[in-house]
């Protein structure tokens, strides 16, 4: 930012091996600064004594700066309304003076100082010949195309050119900006023209400055260019120049961390010493090609390792639904792995599906991720409520996806009198309303209830079909929750995964799921009316204290054992002699008070007979992993154990993800 009593700055030029900088701003002075004192030197060319003294208007801000490769003692200078000066700093006067009716944006010497050559507003470059500075010497309009009229077609202003020499060939002309304006929402560009060739390469964000790499950093040389570093709004590349085709160099620093927005991130400290290199050499075979195969020319700095002694990843999540593995071991991030989401489904038609309904841009949007990196089982989170289970394969494969879809909904009209379901188990009979997985197929149109509502439909259509994927994360479960009623089911808001067990659980404001992905079935569904009982904010009718609870718990182990084998059953019977209540309510409160890891809870959460025994009625306590703890541990734990807990192996083998 400028000083107040100082004009903005704008344009800066510092010479080879030189102390001076010079300092153009927008009230068309020049100043020159030491760099080595940082003190202005009290010399001034002032834009009145630089023009004649015949014109009285005002040539503009200061655009151009340069020292003449023949004389150092001479500077160009360039004013944004069309003059140019070259001011001569011994003599203190102007050598010579042009004026152009075009706009200048920039200037560039030829090496052998009789010639430069200008890019105007009008999408033309112009040559001048010192010998005749009355009129250019060339006129061109690269991009312009000649109308049926005989006239050149209107292009954008050339915001910058270079003009460099080559010993083995023709020069090169360098210089973003100036197409047509003929096509709309055209991206910005970069153009080189060698000899008669011109070549385009199109730049994915706008361009904010170029500079071309020599071999030389004498002006007065053959300037020989190699290379051109191109700086964007959001990356950094350099191309190569000495191949025909203009290839880019591979960046070994990525800058595309925002390639597409960032919407989640997640953090894994002292992961498996051989995951980065096998996420690396994964990474590595799907990488774009017809990258130049010269090493990155750009040198400098002093490269320190890290003080890390454990590998660190980082993954972050994307609004496209690509998922990102970077290795931040060392002090810059190096991207390890991609991974797109969206090659899962189908690609949204217009009007279709939750981003139509929704207004979302995003439909694969990432918001969530859970990863175990010794078993390597990884999860995604998605915004149009989907969930995607990967594992990972060093080798490629042809699978069919399977999908499985969980119908989540709260629905707090159904008022349950004392006379329904006086001994209802919490999981049916097999085979009788649990959600069986099954393949994706497409979804009719008439999916939808008698008013033309959407119902028992997901936001995205997975794909039906035999697909090829590459080594690396390969889907395993999708699953996906429905519309309800011409309702969109709400965003998934928890993730956990527990890889020992095979167990997957989920939830969002209506409830929370708990998936077997081993056997692709749903094995737990509680609505969050059942988890709030009593303190719920819908009004429900009060029960008997006296029904028969222990029933209802063997019920819920008699589901639970249905989907399991007897090893796994083994692990239950503690958690089931936790459940066994007795007759006497008293008894059972003291019993709590006893406790010091207990929950305690109202008397009136007591008289439901819902409510749920106390490993269950202790997961709307927290956030982290409270499902595996019910199911691995099968102990009572009060709030801050829970918490603490997030710091101990959930996956069986790793630290939760979601802390």
């Amino acid at each position: 930012m400028s000083h107040p009593l100082f004009p903005r700055i704008t344009f800066c030029h510092l010479p080879f091996q030189s102390k001076w900088l010079y300092v153009g701003t927008e009230r068309g002075n020049t100043h020159i600064v030491n760099i080595e004192s940082f003190i202005l030197s009290g010399y001034v060319i002032m834009w009145n004594k630089a023009i004649e003294l015949s014109t009285k208007t005002h040539p503009g801000p200061v655009v151009h700066l340069s020292d003449s490769p023949k004389d150092e003692g001479k500077l160009l200078v360039g004013f944004e309304g069309g003059t140019i000066v070259q001011w001569d700093l011994r003599a203190k006067k102007a050598d010579f003076r042009i004026y152009y009716d075009e706009a200048i944006h920039s200037v560039s010497w030829h090496h052998e100082g009789k010639q430069f050559m200008c890019s105007h507003s009008d999408g033309s470059l112009t040559l001048w010949n010192l010998r005749n500075t009355t009129k250019p010497f060339q006129v061109t309009f690269p991009h312009g195309k000649i109308q049926k009229d005989g006239r050149k077609e209107s292009c954008k202003p050339i915001l910058k050119v270079e003009y460099k020499t080559s010993r083995s060939s023709e020069p090169f002309v360098i210089f973003s900006g100036g197409l047509s304006y003929d096509k709309a929402g055209r991206r910005p560009a970069l153009t080189i023209m060698h000899g008669k060739a011109i070549t385009v390469l199109e730049m994915d964000y706008p361009i904010v400055e170029f500079m071309v790499l020599c071999e030389t950093p004498y002006n007065n040389e053959v300037q020989d260019p190699y290379a051109v570093v191109v700086l964007l709004e959001k990356d950094l590349i350099v191309v190569d120049l000495t191949q025909s085709n203009f290839p880019v160099f591979e960046n070994p620093y990525p800058m595309d961390i925002h390639e597409s927005p960032v919407t989640c991130t997640a953090y894994f400290a002292d992961c498996p010493p051989d995951i980065i290199p096998i996420l690396y050499s994964i990474g590595a075979k799907n990488k774009k090609t017809g990258y130049s195969h010269k090493e990155w020319p750009i040198g400098g700095g002093t490269w320190t390792l890290g003080s890390h002694t454990y590998p660190e990843i980082i993954i972050t999540g994307h609004a496209d639904g690509s998922i990102k593995f970077w290795d931040a071991s060392a002090f810059t991030l190096q991207m390890l792995y991609k991974l797109k989401t969206s090659k899962v489904f189908e690609k949204p038609k217009p009007g279709e599906g939750r981003a139509a309904e929704l207004g979302e841009e995003d439909p694969f949007a990432v918001q969530m991720v859970s990863w175990c990196p010794h078993s390597r089982i990884f999860c995604v989170v998605g915004i149009s409520a989907h969930i995607i289970l990967y594992r990972f394969s060093k080798y490629d494969a042809n699978t069919q996806i399977v999908s499985l879809e969980v119908r989540l909904q709260c629905e707090p009209e159904d008022i349950i009198t004392p006379s329904e379901n006086e001994n209802n188990p919490c999981f049916s009979e097999p085979g009788s309303h649990s959600p069986q997985p099954h393949h994706q197929y497409p979804v009719s149109p008439g999916s939808r209830t008698p008013d033309g509502a959407r119902d028992s439909i997901p936001c995205l259509k997975v794909k039906d079909k035999m697909v090829r994927v590459p080594p690396g994360y390969q889907s395993d479960l999708v699953i996906q929750l429905l519309w309800v009623d011409g309702e969109p089911p709400q965003q998934i808001t928890s993730l956990d995964l527990n890889s020992a067990y095979g167990l997957l659980a989920f939830g969002n404001c209506n409830g929370l799921a708990v998936v077997d992905y081993l056997q692709k079935t749903v094995i737990l569904c509680i609505s969050t009316l059942d988890l709030y009982g009593a303190t719920d904010p819908y009004q429900r009718l009060t029960r008997s204290p006296r029904r028969n609870r222990q029933s209802t718990s063997e019920h819920c182990m008699r589901g639970l054992s249905n989907f399991y084998s007897d090893s796994k059953k083994r692990i239950r019977t503690s958690y089931q002699s936790l459940t066994e209540l007795t007759d006497n309510q008293q008894s059972i409160d003291m019993e709590r008070s006893k406790s010091p890891t207990s929950v305690h809870y109202p008397t009136s959460l007591h008289n439901d007979p819902r409510i749920l025994p106390e490993p269950v009625a202790s997961l709307r306590a927290s956030h982290c992993s409270p499902v595996f703890y019910l199911l691995d541990n099968g102990k009572m734990r009060d709030d801050s154990r829970i918490l603490a807990s997030s710091r101990t192996p959930a996956c069986g083998f790793c630290s939760v993800a979601n802390m």
